[in-house]
């Protein structure tokens, strides 16, 4: 689970959430009009808000921020291509020096020029430890970055590391606006200037961001000259917004996805994900600090059926944070549905059934809380259907539901059903998420997994580019996560977005957890074209 990620989802309040007034109070043809709107405006709902825009602090670190530009950026088969850079880096041959050099006539959206004194301030000012990026230990091996004139960067490492040009992605800050305020709090954050092919033009908290294209965008001026992004926290809504012509389009989850299916008017897009749902199994309670507790929800859970019922087959079991269709999932480490031998485990570990069935050892009852987020109707069903699976084998979990507000400063005890994943190397979705050092760090390692095999297999992992011992390293992480399981991985899920046939030229990526701002089939907007209804 990035820090990102979740911290977006905190921001989206539930009364934020059910605010109307993002598009339906606009007029017909304005900035934040729905499916009514002329060809060249779209308005789209997300479920997730960003607690902030400004680079310096992780918005963008993904790529395709829609505001800014990275070095290089994912096209649709996630391949990198050239964005602000004019190609690819050179790559030293010990793999510690990356060279970039620069496209040239490029401004930021204020008309100042960029240049490599402004990439050279973005990584610079993560890697302060005054700057409150979570995830500043993704650059861990960055030792230096230096302009060279003002049209080539060169970056320095401290070990070999082998997706290090996978996070050159990461949006680039403009030094002449950013560098003159609080890097945590200042304007920026809030009001940014980037090179991307739109610029915001608003934000309303809980309710939409507003963008225009930027005139000036190098890659040339969108065709969706406006576009809005209503946040919708609640899956209903989003649903109920989309039929009314409120939105153009908006990610739902399945089953309300199926209700457009025979809208003529609309298409239906569908995109690959490392998104998981999961449940967190906090070391610093007694009963989910437990080893055999852990191992028997494991295999207690029956992952196929709620692919099946809850998704209705858009998404496959998780074993771990690796899809089991990625070249880098560790065969033989799928859990099969057990039940006989999850209650065998709790058995051999002491734990008996009690009068009512459920467990009971020294004293101490089986039963814990189990929090899942307000709204969220997916992390709702899926918490439901792991607490029903649980009782079978004589493990009482009480589902709450709540406001990241709530769920925060209880997550040290109280497990959650959280998400996360990243595409692309395996460092980038198991380091935050399994680090010993990071427990208690926001939300990255939010069980407080504390295991010191897989602590080494990390570090091991991300300091060399070996491909093997690499192979070697997160194949251990994945076989020691079957032996103690501090996380119950449940489900990876397909993104389902539902869109109005107006333009050409939609698409998806293969998408992380955090689906919002760049995900979708408009990770691409700034390339649709109307269609000709003539």
């Amino acid at each position: 689970m990035t820090a990102r990620s979740i911290r977006g989802a905190a921001a989206a309040t539930l009364a934020g959430t059910l605010a109307l007034t993002a598009a339906a109070c606009s007029n017909p043809g304005g900035p934040a009009s729905g499916s009514g709107g002329p060809k060249d405006s779209a308005v789209v709902g997300i479920a997730y808000e960003p607690e902030t825009l400004s680079p310096l602090l992780g918005y963008g670190k993904d790529g395709n921020s829609k505001i800014f530009d990275g070095l290089l950026a994912f096209d649709e088969t996630m391949k990198l291509r050239p964005a602000l850079a004019d190609a690819l880096p050179r790559v030293s041959p010990d793999g510690l020096t990356y060279t970039y050099t620069l496209r040239t006539g490029v401004t930021f959206s204020d008309g100042r020029p960029f240049s490599a004194k402004d990439v050279v301030f973005t990584y610079r000012t993560i890697l302060d430890p005054k700057t409150n990026n979570p995830s500043r230990t993704e650059l861990d091996a960055l030792k230096d970055v230096k302009a060279v004139g003002g049209n080539t960067v060169v970056f320095t490492l401290k070990y070999p590391y082998a997706p290090f040009a996978e996070r050159t992605v990461l949006a680039i800050a403009p030094e002449h606006v950013a560098a003159g305020q609080d890097v945590n709090s200042g304007p920026f954050t809030t009001r940014p200037v980037g090179t991307g092919p739109y610029v915001l033009t608003g934000w309303s908290k809980g309710e939409k961001l507003s963008f225009e294209a930027n005139p000036r965008y190098w890659g040339g001026a969108p065709q969706v000259k406006k576009f809005t992004m209503a946040i919708i926290k609640d899956d209903d809504v989003r649903a109920t917004r989309l039929r009314s012509g409120d939105l153009d389009g908006a990610i739902l989850p399945p089953n309300l996805a199926a209700g457009f299916k025979n809208d003529k008017a609309k298409r239906t897009y569908a995109a690959t994900t490392y998104d998981y749902r999961t449940v967190t199994l906090p070391t610093h309670h007694r009963v989910t600090g437990d080893t055999a507790v852990r191992r028997a929800l494991d295999i207690a859970v029956d992952r196929q059926t709620m692919v099946d019922k809850i998704l209705e087959g858009a998404g496959k079991p998780a074993y771990g944070p690796v899809p089991t269709d990625s070249e880098w999932f560790a065969k033989g480490t799928e859990r099969r549905h057990d039940l006989a031998g999850a209650r065998k485990i709790l058995d051999e570990a002491g734990w008996k059934p009690g009068p009512d069935g459920i467990r009971v050892r020294n004293g101490v009852r089986a039963q814990f809380p189990l929090w899942y987020l307000s709204g969220d109707k997916l992390r709702q069903d899926h918490a439901l259907a792991y607490a029903s699976d649980a009782k079978k084998a004589g493990i009482d979990i009480r589902t709450q539901g709540g406001t990241w507000e709530v769920i925060e400063p209880r997550m040290r005890t109280d497990a959650v059903l959280a998400g996360g994943g990243s595409p692309g190397d395996p460092d980038f979705d198991q380091y935050l998420l399994l680090k010993s050092t990071l427990a208690g760090d926001g939300f990255n390692n939010m069980a407080w997994y504390d295991n010191k095999a897989v602590d080494e297999a990390l570090e091991a992992g991300r300091r060399t580019d070996d491909l093997t011992a690499r192979r070697a390293a997160y194949d251990t992480v994945q076989r020691e996560l079957v032996k103690n399981p501090g996380y119950t991985f449940l489900t990876h899920i397909d993104h389902l977005y539902v869109v109005e046939d107006r333009w050409t030229g939609l698409s998806t990526q293969t998408e992380p957890h955090d689906h919002g701002l760049a995900a979708g089939p408009w990770w691409n907007v700034e390339t649709w074209k109307p269609k000709d209804t003539r």
